[in-house]
């Protein structure tokens, strides 16, 4: 248990420390600045310029930025799509595998694309090698790096003044692929390559067990899939059992590097908005907020889940650690990991926007597993994934800035910007979208028996169930409760509407405000300006992300996990 929880507090303590020096590299290549990589790149992307002919230095006013990310999003949504639809035509495909079904290609091709990587499919029998490498591997770059993008010109927009331009998607996006995502993915996956992590194109193999019987042991290119998966902010397993399986996950240290990927880049943008603005310590304070909460939200999941289930102790089982076992709840986890870490790794994709997973969050406890659907709730902003955490919080930076003007009498600002009207329809509009799909879709879906004949459990549990299911949608995250059918033309559909609303009914209003701030002139902090620098700050921030963000699912909350946890400690399984 003391291992376990060095391990953990090491993890984030590395990630802390690595993200420094990654964010001001992030900057720094965004800045057009030479970097240790621009003798290796620098050619190929000059050279991938001219191929796609973008002009490098002609930049965009935020409708033609939007638009660049729309229309790549769509092509790459009907390519995703073709190539499934067609897999048993396709090559490197040793199985033999068909075509995948037309509503599950759908759902596929939206959640990959969305950087979802919603899963209603196992990997390793429904995916052949070109489709799992290219199909869904090239949507895992091209997602994470939209999200950096975005990220990158609201950046511009705080840094601005009077500009009627944000910068240009496609070079954006280039540099976010070539000198971080590509250069990191190499490295992390040698690594993992190093700790057992299967690579290869071989067909699987049949082999005799001790019984007698036959097994197929399934394998394939995992190491490099395996590192975007959790780097991207995508999340999606190349086997169905994801980070559980131990050709994805072999041992404790490949475990918490995986948690490293999923946390490594979305921490480093907020030093990145820091240095682009010139100013480091408001980075700092954006930092400490998704810092704080992430930290917080692990340890209330670790401290349920070591409990264990109130049921059995009220039955008498001892479910204390001891020097043979490791105690708590150990339904639905991997024994190499046990509680601890399988709760860590939990906190970490759904509060990182990945959805991997190492467990089954079907059956953590009630309140173990309320933690990772709140921290969806929240949308994603501890730290969310690649660039979509950063531009979420600052929607809630921007929020905590009014209130706090509204308070103080005088007119909200921000990075030197002047929060007026048009900058809070927009924040707000953006904010809105998710809590309003989650909702009405949640209210629709146990209404309707396609709805509600997919759980595996009536009563609070069930409403958990489709509640985390298009939540997990609708933010991007792609974690399942592993207790929801979701194979379903119902829910194939319903959730592949909910990742394409919830992606990009937030990245249009947050593009649009960024020109929107890009166009106001700086103005210069005064004796009434709220600092946003401080620890007070930081701390005013966390409470609007919590009340804002959970407060809102509180009624729903309340009649899921919660209603649920008074059950098993009145001693009721249902």
């Amino acid at each position: 248990m003391l291992i376990d929880l060095i391990a953990a507090g090491l993890t984030f303590l590395v990630v802390g420390l690595a993200a420094v020096p990654l964010g001001i590299y992030i900057a720094r290549v965004h800045q057009s600045d030479r970097v240790f990589l621009s003798p290796v790149v620098r050619p190929i992307e000059v050279a991938f310029y001219r191929v796609i002919g973008v002009a490098e230095t002609s930049e965009q006013p935020w409708i033609q930025y939007v638009t660049c990310v729309l229309v790549l999003t769509v092509v790459n949504t009907a390519f995703t799509y073709l190539a499934l639809r067609i897999q048993g035509a396709l090559p490197l495909n040793p199985q033999g595998l068909g075509g995948v079904p037309a509503d599950l290609s759908f759902n596929t091709a939206i959640s990959f694309v969305t950087n979802t990587s919603w899963q209603s499919y196992a990997g390793e029998q429904t995916m052949s090698y070109v489709s799992q490498m290219l199909a869904i591997g090239l949507p895992m770059f091209l997602s994470a790096a939209t999200g950096m993008a975005v990220a990158i010109a609201l950046i511009r927009g705080f840094s601005r003044a009077r500009s009627a331009t944000i910068g240009n998607f496609y070079v954006d996006l280039t540099r976010s692929i070539l000198y971080v995502l590509l250069p990191v993915a190499v490295v992390a996956s040698l690594l993992l390559v190093s700790q057992g992590v299967v690579q290869n194109l071989s067909q699987y193999t049949s082999v005799h067990t001790l019984q007698g019987a036959m097994q197929v042991i399934a394998q394939g290119p995992v190491a490099s899939f395996e590192v975007m998966k959790d780097m991207s902010g995508d999340g999606g397993g190349f086997f169905n059992t994801n980070s559980a399986h131990p050709y994805e996950n072999p041992n404790g240290l490949t475990n918490q590097f995986e948690i490293g990927l999923m946390l490594i880049i979305p921490f480093a943008l907020a030093i990145t908005l820091g240095r682009m603005v010139g100013r480091p310590r408001q980075g700092l304070a954006i930092f400490f907020a998704m810092w704080l909460i992430l930290l917080g939200a692990t340890t209330a999941v670790v401290v349920e889940e070591q409990a264990g289930n109130p049921v059995l102790t009220l039955a008498g089982v001892n479910q204390a650690h001891a020097a043979q076992s490791a105690g708590g709840n150990m339904e639905g986890k991997e024994v190499r990991f046990g509680p601890i870490l399988s709760a860590q790794f939990a906190a970490a994709s759904t509060g990182s926007g990945d959805g991997a997973v190492n467990s089954s969050h079907d059956s953590f406890t009630p309140m173990g597993g309320l933690v990772p659907l709140v921290l969806m709730k929240l949308g994603e902003v501890t730290p969310g994934g690649p660039g979509a955490g950063l531009y979420g919080m600052l929607l809630f930076a921007i929020q905590a800035v009014f209130v706090a003007g509204l308070m103080i009498g005088r007119t909200p600002e921000y990075l030197g910007k002047k929060i007026e009207k048009r900058e809070m329809q927009l924040t707000m509009l953006a904010n809105l979208v998710v809590p309003i799909f989650v909702l009405c879709l949640a209210a629709a879906s146990v209404l309707v028996t396609p709805g509600t004949s997919s759980i595996s459990n009536a009563g609070p549990h069930g409403l958990t169930q489709i509640i985390y299911a298009i939540t997990s949608a609708s933010v991007n995250n792609g974690s399942a409760f592993a207790g929801l059918n979701a194979n379903t033309l119902y829910y194939n559909s319903l959730l592949g509407a909910a990742m394409w609303i919830g992606r990009f009914g937030v990245i249009i209003p947050v593009v649009a405000l960024a020109g929107s701030l890009a166009a106001k002139k700086l103005v210069p902090a005064g004796a009434g300006s709220l600092p946003t620098d401080r620890p007070l700050f930081v701390v005013f921030l966390v409470a609007v992300v919590l009340v804002i963000g959970a407060l809102t699912f509180f009624p729903v909350i309340a009649l899921s996990a919660i209603f649920e946890a008074l059950r098993l400690a009145a001693g009721h399984l249902y």
